[in-house]
């Protein structure tokens, strides 16, 4: 009688489970960084697609990515127009758009100093605009987006007893010599000077 050999087989173990991560949890992280990402390019571009051009008096901050040393935080625009930048010294910024200011800060850059530098130039605070005549507290006030014309004399203390509320002119900073008479709803800009005229009757 032949010896029939039995060969068992161990029975193989199943494989770890990866652990499981539900699918909406990288779908979350994605939205997000998308949502932080639209956030970050509309603050960055806001000013230049309105056409706002930088002036003395503005505040900005300037970040050259990777290089801390490099970038400037709440740094004020000179009377001449310029700002001081690292490794560049005083480079002119008046009348740019924060657009054209990152383009030209970032070409100085990589003219001898940095590869393909990475600007981005946003505002921190604008200048003042102004507010003259018949109001109870004249003088330059902040600016902030939204401000209207009958909001920024209200900020003035609003209306003097003397008070023309028909005959309020407004000048741009770059026309000052070009009063127009405007109506309470009239959106102003940084650097507007706002002058109420009295009333004789």
């Amino acid at each position: 009688m032949k010896n029939t050999l039995h060969c068992f087989q161990a029975p193989l173990k199943p494989p770890l489970a990866e652990p499981h991560q539900p699918a909406h949890f990288g779908m979350i992280h994605m939205l997000f960084a998308i949502i932080l990402m639209i956030l970050f390019i509309n603050s960055a571009s806001a000013d230049s697609k309105n056409g706002y051009t930088l002036s003395a008096d503005d505040e900005i901050s300037v970040t050259v990515f990777g290089e801390p040393d490099l970038s400037l935080v709440k740094t004020r625009i000179a009377t001449n127009g310029t700002i001081s930048v690292p490794l560049l010294g005083q480079v002119q910024i008046q009348g740019l758009t924060t657009a054209q200011t990152e383009e030209k800060i970032a070409r100085l850059l990589a003219d001898g100093y940095l590869i393909k530098p990475a600007v981005t130039v946003s505002i921190t605070e604008y200048r003042q605009f102004y507010v003259n005549g018949e109001v109870k507290k004249p003088g330059g006030y902040n600016y902030r987006e939204g401000l209207t014309v009958e909001i920024a004399i209200t900020l003035a203390g609003g209306f003097s007893e003397r008070a023309s509320k028909n005959k309020i002119t407004l000048a741009h900073e770059e026309d000052k010599g070009n009063a127009k008479r405007v109506e309470l709803a009239t959106p102003i800009r940084p650097g507007d000077i706002i002058t109420v005229e009295e009333s004789f009757f």
